[in-house]
């Protein structure tokens, strides 16, 4: 590092004079007022509990490098992954969807992209994440309700039918099975004549979240990374701008961690990924540019910006220091944002519109990629196409009519947002050495570390808001005891799950039962070789009619399923 890039903000003396002066304004026009009006309380800390002082000045970022902070396009990308951001074009709005069959989800899909939508988004039911065909026992009353049902290819044919994969860019939101759907993926884009590599998109897979936070994994740990390499791998090759995996730490603050923690513990489940791939001979640049992650965007305003900033400078620092990256691209940190389920509540459900539009703005401001706004009623069901529209149209306010797009991290050199970058970059690195000198994130996942870290830390949140010291309006502050207007949910078809059944077995009754047999035989010793590569097998069985209960079940005679530890 040569003597410039050493140089800071200011001079030393500089920050000493701007100290003395904010110590002398404290002892003078501060205590003098505050006699007369006290501060409202005693401490001021952001959602995740970082002390925030009453004023930031250019003293405080005395010690930080120009070139930290950077320009956009330009390592270490603090200010964004590309040097023109929205001016070039908007974020992605993705809006996700998925209930009953594939033909409804299809229908909703084609509703948002009539309003504007950009991209599609898929939820799937919970039969389907956790690896059990429609007719299966474990999937009564579920099929359909949460999420769309996929079994077979035919359903993703279905899912898809009418829409142009290779100008419209798909997100499916899956992990436990989420090879099985991106192998059905690939085969309806080859029985359509589509060129894989004009394919876009990503697949979640990402399952060591799953055992730190959402708890739905199948498998034991270590097959199930070898599912997510082997997914990493086979995209590098054959998908050239498909994401073969979104890491992500929305599940993790869903499940009650910090902001912090959230950034964290999801860098930390990248350097697992990536070490697993390196094994297998490929090199960072291969498939580094291809790696995407998904964020939330919670309640507090300045942090997320700075945690988003705080992200896209660590994983590029992980990327080029600890991996030897070469490529702009690969030290790039891409991310999808949605706006935080778990803020939104039932009494007084309108106020989510405004939790929502500010959660969506700051998500701009910390510069995503794309974003999914939720609905106002997504605290009670599935969302309405009304809520869904309005939501779209907060993006579509943001995008064409509020002017933040114009200028790229316009925030970017207040004192206060980049101290609390620089304290989430600090942060995060603390964390990342704790988890190595622990003996690994495969480790601590194993002893509930990271459970256990979560849970504290939503324990400490729900006893801050039963007090009030952290508000929420309409559950601890401004509480309205007159009953909120009616509202009308998404209605569940009871007609889902006989729809559903009855094309799997359709499938089932038409298919070659023999090659299918053989095929799943094929799959056994596969699944007995970790060097073999899984997706190549898995796109023949789905080819071949094979079903998602199909594979999951014969996966688990030879890898058996995973059972946490309680953590208490």
């Amino acid at each position: 590092m040569n003597e410039r890039q050493r140089t800071p903000n200011i001079s030393a003396q500089a920050a000493e004079q701007i100290r003395r002066e904010v110590e002398q304004w404290e002892a003078d026009e501060v205590s003098r007022f505050m006699a007369r009006r006290p501060e409202r309380k005693e401490r001021f800390f952001t959602l995740g509990d970082f002390p925030v002082k009453r004023v930031y000045t250019a003293a405080d970022l005395a010690g930080t490098q120009v070139e930290a902070i950077g320009l956009p396009g330009r390592y270490p990308f603090t200010r964004g992954p590309y040097p023109t951001m929205y001016r070039s074009r908007p974020w992605t709005m993705r809006q996700i969807a998925g209930f009953g069959t594939g033909e409804d989800t299809n229908r909703r899909f084609k509703y948002l992209i009539a309003q504007g939508q950009t991209g599609i988004s898929t939820d799937f039911d919970m039969p389907t994440l956790m690896g059990y065909d429609s007719d299966h026992p474990m999937s009564e009353g579920e099929v359909g309700r949460e999420g769309v049902a996929i079994d077979t290819l035919a359903d993703m044919e279905a899912l898809f039918d009418g829409i142009d994969l290779e100008h419209i860019s798909v997100s499916m939101t899956i992990n436990p099975t989420a090879w099985i759907l991106l192998a059905m993926y690939i085969v309806l884009a080859e029985e359509r004549g589509y060129d894989l590599n004009k394919l876009s998109g990503t697949v979640q897979a990402d399952i060591l979240k799953e055992y730190m936070a959402q708890k739905e994994y199948i498998f034991p740990i270590a097959p199930s990374v070898r599912i997510v390499r082997d997914c990493i791998t086979y995209c590098a090759r054959h998908l050239a701008r498909y994401n073969p995996i979104n890491i992500s730490g929305y599940h993790i603050s869903e499940a009650g961690a910090s902001p912090l923690q959230e950034a964290a513990f999801t860098l930390a489940n990248l350097i697992v990924y990536v070490e697993e791939v390196l094994e297998t001979g490929l090199e960072i640049d291969e498939f580094a540019p291809r790696l995407a992650f998904f964020f939330v965007c919670q309640v507090d305003f300045f942090e997320e910006i700075a945690k988003f900033r705080a992200l896209r400078r660590c994983y590029a620092r992980i990327m080029k220091e600890r991996f030897g990256a070469q490529k702009p691209e690969s030290m790039r940190l891409r991310f999808h944002c949605q706006t935080a389920a778990a803020s939104l509540t039932k009494p007084q459900y309108m106020v989510n519109v405004v939790r929502t539009s500010l959660q969506a703005l700051a998500a701009v401001l910390g510069g995503c990629q794309s974003l999914h706004t939720n609905g106002y009623d997504e605290a009670f069901a599935i969302p309405t196409e009304e809520a869904m529209r309005l939501a779209l149209r907060t993006q579509q306010v943001i995008a064409e009519e509020s002017n933040v797009t114009q200028v790229i991290d316009p925030l970017g050199g207040s004192y206060y947002l980049e101290t609390l970058t620089n304290d989430y970059e600090r942060g995060i690195f603390e964390i990342l050495a704790e988890v190595e000198e622990r003996g690994g994130t495969l480790q601590l996942i194993q002893e509930g570390w990271f459970q256990r870290q979560i849970a504290d830390f939503a324990y400490e949140t729900a006893l801050r808001k039963q007090s009030g010291e952290k508000p929420v309006i309409g559950i601890n502050r401004f509480v309205d005891d007159t009953p909120d207007a009616h509202i009308h949910t998404h209605p569940y078809d009871q007609s889902t799950a006989d729809r559903q059944i009855a094309r799997t077995r359709r499938v089932r009754a038409q298919r070659d039962q023999a090659m299918v047999d053989r095929l799943l035989a094929q799959l056994v010793e596969t699944a007995k070789d970790p060097s073999v590569n899984i997706l190549p097998m898995t796109i023949e069985l789905v080819r071949a009619g094979a079903t998602m209960g199909d594979i999951v079940e014969t996966l688990k005679t030879v890898w058996g399923t995973y059972r946490e530890t309680p953590v208490f």
